[in-house]
This record gives structure tokens, C-alpha cells and sequence, in this order.
């Protein structure tokens, strides 16, 4: 199966879906990563966070662990609108490659990009028979998560956060907080279905 995760910035597929697409390439899938912004950033100070170069460049490292195929977008960071641009470059990677399952934001993700690519997601992989959306930040939103579909990556956890540690330029600035946040979503998710760990989805679609 050919499969696509689609990311609004560089590290949002590796907290979201990192796990489930190691599983994937594991079994022989073909995997994806389409992320929209160049990722570069500016605190509220206009200080400069990260580059767009070393975004790229941990981006790079971080899908080569994985074992994904990186598609570099080029909008810009914080400035993602649901438009025609994008969908259309969300449709292209759906066609070109024939995906049949797609990992994406979840559509009630307060991040501005993250809502913009849900959106755009929803709308350009109308036609692709699977549909799931990740959650890839822990902040609260009127919306409410539906996890309802589970991903069992106890075998592939270390991969999942080996590829999170390559944004080093992140960790460097949050800490790691990002690791064990999500190291306890997995374990809290994998003890719901007797696993050791687990990514949850809220389900979209899904044709057998």
C-alpha cells in the first residue's frame, strides 16, 4: 500500500504517526511525508528559532530514520491557508502516487497550520479510501479528540522518538517535554487495548 502522512511543519508527523509509520515501512508499505511549511520560525521577540535550513535538515534526518519519502512544501511558517494552493499540491501527491491511506492534523487542532492542513487534508483526499488525523501538540480545544482507532508500535517506539530527536534545534528549545508527553500518550493508549504501546487516531474513514 502506498501511504501518505501530511504534516503542516517539520516534527508534527513524528509526534503524530512517527510510530505507525515505522510499522508500515516495516511491512513492506510505501510511505509518504508531505509537509506544507519550510518550517523555519521567530519567537514573539523576532528572535530566530530555527532556519528554514535546519529545518530541512532535521526534516531530512528525522523521514530517513523512519524510512519515509520527504515532499517538501514551500509555504510559510505560521501563514498556511486553506486554499486552493495547497490542495492542490495535496491532490497531486494523492493521485501521482496512488495513496490509499492517509495520516493527517486533526481537524480541531488549534494550531493555525495545523487546522489549515486538516482542512486542506479533508478536502484534496476526498477520493483516497483511508482517512486518519493525529494529534501532534497537547494543547486543549473546544473540539473534542475522538480517538477511536489504534495503532499497536510497541515494536516501534524507540524509532518513533529516535526520529523526533533528530529536530534537534526543537529539543534544544523546549526540552523534553515533547518525549515524554508523548512516551506517556503511547503508554496510555497502548494499556486502553493490553498493549505496551499504541498510537491513537480519530477515525475519518476507512474502505475494506
Amino acid at each position: 500500500m502506498n501511504i501518505l502522512a501530511i504534516g503542516a511543519h517539520f516534527d508534527d508527523i513524528e509526534l503524530g504517526c512517527g510510530g505507525a509509520l515505522a510499522k508500515h515501512v516495516a511491512h513492506g508499505d510505501n510511505v509518504y511525508a508531505y509537509v506544507a511549511t519550510l518550517s523555519g520560525f521567530a519567537n514573539q521577540k523576532n528572535q530566530v528559532v530555527r532556519t528554514n535550513k535546519i529545518a530541512k535538515e532535521e526534516g531530512k534526518k528525522a523521514m530517513a530514520i523512519l524510512g519515509a519519502t520527504l515532499i517538501c512544501g514551500d509555504h510559510k511558517t505560521l501563514a498556511v491557508e486553506f486554499n486552493e494552493r495547497l490542495n492542490t499540491q495535496i491532490l497531486s501527491i494523492t493521485e501521482d502516487q496512488a495513496i490509499g491511506l492517509v495520516y493527517t492534523h486533526w481537524i480541531g487542532d488549534i494550531h493555525h497550520d495545523h487546522q489549515a492542513v486538516a482542512r486542506a487534508s479533508l478536502h484534496s483526499c476526498r477520493h483516497v479510501p483511508r482517512m486518519l488525523m493525529y494529534r501532534s501538540n497537547w494543547y486543549h480545544s473546544t473540539m473534542e479528540f475522538q480517538g477511536n482507532f489504534y495503532v499497536d508500535i510497541t515494536d516501534h517506539i524507540d524509532t518513533k522518538f529516535n526520529a523526533v530527536r533528530a529536530h534537534s534545534s526543537e529539543l534544544k528549545r523546549i526540552g523534553n517535554r515533547w518525549i515524554t508527553f508523548f512516551q506517556n500518550e503511547a503508554e496510555n493508549a497502548g494499556q486502553r487495548i493490553s498493549v505496551k504501546h499504541a498510537e491513537v487516531f480519530e477515525l475519518v474513514k476507512w474502505l475494506e
